[in-house]
């Protein structure tokens, strides 16, 4: 298990981690989230020992990150968001060095190197020179660099950046294998793959940890027992839309836009309750054509922007 606990990290009077405490145990797979200037890779770095915290610390058991350094980085595998490689040296001789470095007996090589080369699906470049590599296989290199020592933990900073869709499926496959046996935390700025990939999502806002739970717990918290409907219409006057939650007390009218031969209307209602009927009749009766009627859920995205305001991830 790896706790992290009151982890903070100050550049100056700028600080990019606040406090942070949370857990990951092995079995799982962990999606991090985090904005520009978020904190998500400073913490990352800390997790890795490669930085030092300002305060708090880091736990892999009963070690901790600042007295156990070395001893702790036997047992991770880091996949960092700029990918280190020597562009000139084959894949094959930079797997090879990278197992030297890790301490790998020689006689254990060609095993590990076999093994990492299957599950990167890297056969096609095994013997070619990273410089001449595609970004997508770059990135596969850099994975397999990390997994070439078998970790116990595997830390993803962007693993799936400058891969194709067929890649993606790839890489996303492998990490939920590894999952079932490894602690696994992975940063992704596509919202859509760490939904499909993880078992669980932490969000970092400007250094603070603002949620933590499964997609499904963070929907559920997020939209508080509501759901959501959207409307088109034509030929509805605007003060017969805001006079709708009169005739139906138990909706909400989120937004109304008017386009120029339509209006779209969102409206909230508790989702234990079902108004469709009484809007459909609704709309009837004031001789509306309803152009579109279909229920709407927030995603990944929607709660994302909520919490933190941004859109975009790094």
């Amino acid at each position: 298990m790896i706790r992290v606990e009151n982890l903070s990290k100050n550049y100056g009077s700028v600080e990019a981690v606040k406090s942070i405490s949370f857990e990951l145990k092995g079995g799982q797979v962990v999606g991090f989230l985090g904005a520009n200037g978020a904190g998500k890779s400073t913490t990352l770095k800390i997790m890795t020992g490669y930085i030092s915290p300002s305060s708090g610390n880091v736990y892999y058991g009963e070690r901790n990150i600042q007295e156990d350094t070395s001893d702790i980085q036997k047992d991770i595998g880091y996949l960092p968001e700029l990918n280190p490689l020597y562009s000139e040296m084959i894949v094959h001789d930079y797997l090879k060095f990278i197992s030297e470095v890790r301490g790998i007996p020689t006689s254990e090589f060609k095993r590990s190197f076999q093994r990492v080369v299957e599950e990167c699906s890297l056969n096609a470049v095994a013997h070619r020179t990273i410089g001449n590599c595609s970004k997508g296989y770059k990135q596969r290199i850099g994975l397999a660099a990390a997994m070439i020592h078998d970790p116990k933990i595997l830390i993803l900073d962007e693993p799936v950046t400058g891969l194709d869709p067929n890649q993606i499926v790839e890489i996303r496959q492998l990490i939920k294998k590894l999952g079932k046996e490894k602690i696994v935390l992975m940063s992704s700025h596509i919202l859509q793959e760490i939904q499909a990939t993880v078992d669980r999502i932490i969000i970092i806002n400007e250094g603070s940890i603002v949620a933590d739970g499964s997609s499904e717990e963070l929907l559920d918290d997020s939209a508080k027992g509501k759901a959501q409907l959207k409307m088109e219409v034509s030929n509805a006057d605007e003060n017969d839309i805001r006079d709708m939650k009169a005739t139906i007390p138990s909706i909400d009218i989120a937004n109304i836009a008017k386009n120029e031969s339509s209006t779209e209307i969102n409206l909230e209602f508790l989702s234990s309750s079902d108004p469709r009927a009484d809007i459909f009749n609704y709309a009837v009766s004031k001789k509306w054509v309803i152009l579109e009627m279909v229920a709407s859920k927030q995603n990944l995205e929607d709660i994302f922007r909520k919490l933190t305001g941004k859109g975009n991830l790094s």
